[in-house]
């Protein structure tokens, strides 16, 4: 298997780049790139199921300690001063005061704005960081942040640790965090957890095409877009939440978790 490794540069850097226990992966998008390349050879197949494994897990061990969390999804194009980041700030800071820790894609524009706010008003934020050419790198106002390199994992860890969703105005990689979460919903695999839209002048197009085609299509139930809550005034976005998430399904900030020595928490 050395040889093999030596002689194969497509191998060499799997092996280079495992991180230690509890350690995050190295901000490198190779990975990512070449698990969607095709069929490759069995033993790199193998090796990338350990590194996606690797990186749940990471994950997994970084985040169990944060609390019941409250994702954000927004634009990393919106900077400070903007009415949507400046409406975002607001939000991370009511939830920082209704106890939440708040969630976010850990980069610019809208995250950035929604962990300054948390921050600022003394709670918990946190960044699941991707790894992208451009435009993603942690905001300044993190507590905790993890990077990733597949966006799948990265979505999981959202759903993972949320109580409700936050979806602020953004491009494509909100409008996929969207409809992710309302088809993890619709189909059961997520217990009907709020998710509260905020900029409604941003959104109202999107919403008179759901009702005027997919409604009226039979594509969705009228009922499906029952679940998204809309306003612009972050106290009744986070009341929304407090009121759906902690009460309707019998939820509690839950018990004090123990670290766990021998697992070096």
């Amino acid at each position: 298997m050395e040889k093999e490794t030596k002689s194969d540069p497509g191998t060499s850097f799997l092996y280079a780049h495992l991180p230690q226990w509890g350690k995050s992966i190295p901000p490198t998008d190779k990975e990512a790139n070449r698990f969607l390349v095709g069929p490759q050879r069995r033993y790199k197949e193998f090796l990338e199921i350990f590194l996606i494994g690797w990186e749940f897990l990471n994950g997994f061990r970084k985040f169990h300690f944060i609390g019941p969390c409250v994702t954000v999804f927004g634009s990393a194009r919106f900077p400070e001063g903007q009415r949507y980041y400046d409406l975002a700030r607001k939000v991370g800071k009511e939830l920082a005061g209704a106890g939440f820790s708040t969630m976010t894609g850990g980069g610019p524009g809208i995250m950035e704005a929604a962990n300054r706010g948390a921050k600022e008003a003394g709670g918990k934020s946190i960044g699941c960081n991707i790894v992208l050419p451009k435009e993603q790198a942690p905001n300044p106002y993190l507590d905790l942040w993890v990077n990733f390199s597949y966006f799948f994992v990265r979505k999981v860890m959202f759903v993972k640790y949320s109580y409700a969703f936050i979806v602020m105005p953004g491009g494509y990689g909100t409008l996929d965090e969207l409809y992710e979460i309302l088809t993890l919903i619709q189909t059961g695999k997520v217990k009907d957890f709020p998710v509260i839209l905020m900029g409604s002048d941003y959104w109202l197009p999107m919403l008179q095409f759901l009702e005027s085609r997919m409604v009226k299509g039979r594509t969705i139930d009228p009922y499906d877009l029952d679940r998204l809550i809309i306003t612009d005034d972050p106290v009744h976005a986070v009341a929304s939440v407090r009121e759906l998430a902690m009460k309707r399904f019998g939820l509690t900030y839950g018990p004090k978790l123990k670290r766990s020595w021998w697992l070096g928490e």
